[in-house]
């Protein structure tokens, strides 16, 4: 996972929007990761004012039967409009690398592919690298999970909800590094960056649970959850969104973004910062979910 990370957020960088090239090379490497896993791999078309952008995707399991979809973007944040006095069109205070935003869920979604090789699922599992989920495309129908959406709703094949690895890589032993979106909510969790969440909406909370059983049962990484409305700052900032609109139930699993990693959306987002045991301790329980179904 280190690897792929730097690979990401160096090699490709900057992967936004506005650099399609890069973007475009850093799909075309999950896509050859997913390949070498072994997976049965395509490239899902996202159109946009004419241009050519594309998700990957990779199943596993049995064709028929209930879907399980774990998604992460590939794409990272860029501020086109204050790099347009920049000769490259990007520069170190408009672009970030990118590292834990999000080429830490991505490299998550390799290391999930290869396990799935090894052990095919017993029900079907999709894993999708999404395009265009940063700004100015996020919460548009532009973003390529809302485009990965439309072709779940076409398929007619029924999915058993979404996992969206939004920000995984993130972590802290030390009190006060972890900031919550409303007050009082650290009474209730731990003000110390040492653990992973899970997030849903209301009615999502079975799902949630489920998930958070598997997962806490799969190694000793502290697992905290919450179900709360949209309304709740951070509750709908990811992928898992769009499948809302399907009335799928879908959870995003998150290391909790700005509310702990200071480099946010920033230059100091990148591998060196990251935490990757703890990382391949969530993947251990999002596998484990898998082995449940």
């Amino acid at each position: 996972m280190r690897a792929n990370v730097r690979m990401l957020s160096e090699a490709y960088y900057p992967r936004s929007f506005n650099q399609s090239r890069k973007l475009e090379a850093a799909g075309k490497y999950v896509q050859g990761l997913f390949l070498a896993a072994g997976a049965n791999v395509e490239k899902q078309e996202v159109l946009v004012d004419g241009e050519r952008f594309f998700n990957v995707v990779a199943k596993f399991g049995p064709k028929t039967g209930p879907v399980l979809v774990i998604g992460a973007h590939y794409d990272s944040y860029g501020d086109a409009f204050s790099a347009s006095s920049e000769s490259k069109g990007y520069g170190a205070d408009t672009h970030t690398p990118g590292a834990d935003d999000n080429a830490s869920g991505v490299a998550g979604l390799v290391e999930l592919a290869f396990l799935l090789v090894k052990n095919p699922p017993r029900l079907p599992v999709v894993l999708v690298a999404y395009t265009l989920e940063e700004p100015p495309n996020f919460r548009t129908e532009r973003m390529g999970s809302a485009w990965h959406v439309k072709s779940l709703g076409q398929s007619g094949q029924p999915v058993e909800m979404m996992i969206s690895l939004e920000m995984i890589g993130y972590f802290s032993d030390a009190k006060n590094t972890q900031n919550f979106p409303l007050p009082g909510m650290g009474a209730l969790y731990s003000t110390k960056g040492n653990f992973i969440t899970i997030v849903s909406r209301l009615q999502d909370w079975s799902q949630t649970r489920r998930l958070k059983a598997a997962m806490v049962g799969a190694s000793d990484l502290p697992v905290y959850s919450m179900n709360a409305m949209p309304l709740v700052p951070g509750v709908d900032f990811s992928d898992h969104l769009n499948y809302w609109q399907l009335n799928i139930p879908a959870v995003m699993v998150t290391d909790t973004a700005f509310n702990r990693n200071t480099q946010y959306h920033r230059a100091g987002d990148t591998y060196d910062k990251l935490d990757y045991h703890r990382m391949a301790k969530v993947i251990q329980g999002v596998y484990s979910f898998i082995v449940q179904r």
